[in-house]
């Protein structure tokens, strides 16, 4: 196939910077780019579709950690980039709340909630003093003095089961991910940026004072600076990064009348989490069963975590109701020794903004700021 003049000239033109992947990441970055500086030609290169990894494939939290996951963070990681991480994921999603309306991506605060089972007598202390240590922490990133406070009265109302501790949390709620990206889509293409589909980038090099990049089509292009967006899947380009694949497996319900539950909610250190979609549920997680089996990048979905699911929707969120499962999915997060995101020049003129560790929806407005400073 031969390229006209026209679309050298347009389409495959040389770009000031090029982005691999178009999912939240990519988007964001470009958004941020566009805004930092309207000059810049700036264009999306995205091997799917749509964005295939996790972006449009999650749950639709909008949220920053729950009790025992934070804690757990702190823990393994560090109190310091716990923090790091929370005010990340905090501001990201104000400016979500900023730059789009609500309504156009079924933005809702309807607060968050950790489920606990029951939980031995000397542990309920334990869980007390993580709670109080965490509102003192989250005190100047979130403005309130108890970010978490334990909430058992609502349990009833929420129509939840075999749960005797609820901690709510009403600065989290929801989002639509389809529409939040399809409206980042349109931000970016009315500033002027090139979004091409169905193109995978096979691999680059520094050619010059630019760099090459190299398709699986009949075309390859050329860019000042590259930005690998691609999460889970950037290994495949930059093996040496530290990013191990995480698949999230996913189911919703039918409708259920008069369905009580309203929320995002998290059991198991985030392991589990759920919320209501309009009138039904939807369940995803339980990764921890498979650790291994789940470190893929296939999306596909498995027996094994598909019936861990159920089981958990049938004892905790709906025993006793009448539904079926009309859809079950799965998304590929990315993963690492460390849960900061990597935002760095990997070498001359390539960067990467990856491991966004299962909370890219809140994390990429933030890192897309962060790589226009970097890239400037």
């Amino acid at each position: 196939m031969q390229i006209s003049v026209w679309e050298k000239e347009s389409f495959y033109a040389p770009k000031d910077v090029i982005i691999v992947g178009s999912g939240l990441v990519g988007l964001w970055c470009a958004w941020h780019l566009k805004k930092n500086d309207p000059a810049l030609s700036v264009a999306i290169i995205d091997r799917g579709i749509i964005p295939t990894g996790a972006s449009t494939r999650n749950a639709g939290f909008a949220c920053f950690g729950s009790v025992t996951e934070l804690a757990e963070d702190a823990e393994r990681f560090g109190e310091d980039s716990m923090l790091q991480l929370v005010e990340m994921r905090y501001k990201g999603l104000q400016r979500i709340r900023k730059v789009f309306k609500e309504s156009a991506i079924d933005f809702d605060m309807c607060g968050g909630y950790e489920l606990f089972p029951e939980i031995p007598m000397e542990k309920i202390p334990v869980l007390a003093y993580q709670t109080d240590r965490l509102n003192t922490l989250l005190h100047e990133i979130t403005g309130k003095k108890r970010t978490f406070k334990q909430a058992d009265d609502k349990i009833d109302a929420l129509g939840l089961h075999e749960v005797e501790h609820l901690i709510e949390n009403k600065l989290e709620g929801y989002l639509h991910s389809g529409k939040l990206c399809q409206a980042l889509l349109q931000a970016v293409q009315s500033m002027g940026v090139t979004v091409l589909n169905a193109i995978e980038i096979t691999g680059f090099e520094k050619v010059n004072d630019h760099i090459e990049l190299y398709t699986n089509q009949f075309v390859n292009f050329k860019a000042g600076k590259v930005l690998i967006c691609t999460n889970a899947f950037a290994r495949q380009l930059l093996p040496e990064l530290d990013i191990v694949p995480a698949r999230g497996q996913v189911l919703v319900t039918s409708p259920i009348e008069n369905l009580p539950l309203k929320g995002t909610f998290h059991f198991d250190a985030g392991y589990y989490y759920f919320r209501n979609l309009g009138n039904r549920v939807l369940l995803g997680g339980a990764r921890n069963k498979a650790f291994e089996e789940e470190a893929t990048t296939e999306l596909s979905i498995t027996d094994t975590i598909q019936q861990e699911l159920e089981y958990f929707l049938s004892t905790y969120i709906l025993p006793g109701y009448t539904y079926t499962i009309t859809d079950r999915w799965s998304g590929i997060m990315g993963m690492g020794n460390e849960k900061l995101p990597i935002v760095k020049e990997v070498s001359p003129q390539v960067f990467c903004a990856v491991r966004m560790s299962g909370m890219g929806v809140a994390l990429a407005p933030v890192i897309g700021e962060q790589i226009s400073k970097l890239l400037s």
